[in-house]
């Protein structure tokens, strides 16, 4: 699959570039991005390489400077202006790619590290890293991690995500920010409040760093969960 996708077009206003997490895709935009399309807006996604989809991954494996470079080719190949909707681990890579950019013009971080330079996935807490399961460079979604993902998903929703879910690059939670796009980029931060994988109260100092803050009453994937009122409020955010 093409690490960019196909765009959604719509007539007026910024196209939403769609930045999924740990372990996803572009897939699991699907619904939120028919969302998107009802309301007359145009969406385009991307497939970052620190999600594995091959058995044979490369050697090295990629971080999140290679991840922030497929973001940036995203945004060069969109026409008019960019808002960069970026979930979670998504929140790191598009931070960096967002820095500089004359295209994008506002970046939405949805229970997403909002990380400034010098911080990686774990430092801005202030914690030590903690130690990760990691088999031959990757970190394996296990039972635990899926039930934090979709802790507000139907069941039978839950069971086709977590049959797509591939690897992910354990570099990515120890590679650091360099540049902050937010910094010069207006920024929201989303809260999700029912959140089992990223706490709300972790989202909440992060989101002091955004221009404006918004709540969802959701677990940690709303594009799944209620995909309707996700896309109703980043028409607030624009």
């Amino acid at each position: 699959m093409s690490a960019v996708a196909a765009q959604h077009s719509c007539p007026t206003g910024p196209t939403f570039l769609l930045v999924h997490g740990a372990w996803h895709g572009a897939w699991c935009w699907e619904k939120l991005e028919v969302e998107i399309a009802v309301r007359g807006w145009a969406s385009r996604t991307v497939d970052l390489p620190s999600a594995s989809h091959t058995d044979r991954p490369a050697d090295p494996l990629p971080g999140v400077l290679d991840d922030a470079d497929v973001i940036r080719q995203a945004i060069k190949a969109i026409e008019g202006p960019v808002t960069i909707v970026a979930h979670s681990y998504g929140g790191i890579p598009a931070t960096q790619a967002a820095a500089g950019s004359a295209h994008v013009t506002h970046l939405v971080y949805l229970a997403a590290y909002q990380l400034d330079a010098g911080e990686n996935m774990f430092s801005f807490r202030g914690d030590a890293e903690p130690e990760l399961v990691v088999v031959e460079g990757l970190v394996h979604p296990d039972a635990h991690s899926i039930a934090n993902l979709y802790a507000d998903v139907p069941e039978d929703e839950t069971t086709r995500a977590a049959a797509r879910l591939v690897p992910h690059s354990a570099r990515c939670a120890t590679d650091r920010v360099s540049e902050a796009g937010w910094r010069g980029i207006p920024s929201s931060y989303i809260v999700c409040d029912q959140d089992r994988a990223l706490l709300p109260a972790h989202q909440e100092k992060m989101a002091a760093r955004a221009n404006a803050t918004y709540h969802l009453p959701s677990g940690h994937s709303p594009f799944l969960s209620i995909p309707a009122e996700l896309a109703t409020l980043l028409g607030a955010c624009l």
